[in-house]
């Protein structure tokens, strides 16, 4: 079976409840830097499915703690 990256991603935390999707975030966190793409692809899930309001205060978040 041929699965590109972002499917294999996902097919990891698929059927995970929330608090070890919590663990799975957490753990990734100032980890090595091969989990930043699952975090990426977590991150995209996230955007992908939340309302304006929480995409604006998503990037209010990040620009705040970019500076």
């Amino acid at each position: 079976m041929n699965l590109n990256l972002r499917q294999a991603i996902i097919q990891r935390v698929t059927d995970k409840n929330n608090e070890e999707l919590f663990g799975v975030i957490e753990d990734s966190i100032g980890g090595q830097e091969q989990v930043l793409p699952g975090l990426g692809v977590l991150f995209e899930i996230i955007w992908q499915n939340s309302e304006a309001e929480v995409q604006n205060q998503l990037v209010t978040t990040l620009k705040e703690h970019l500076s």
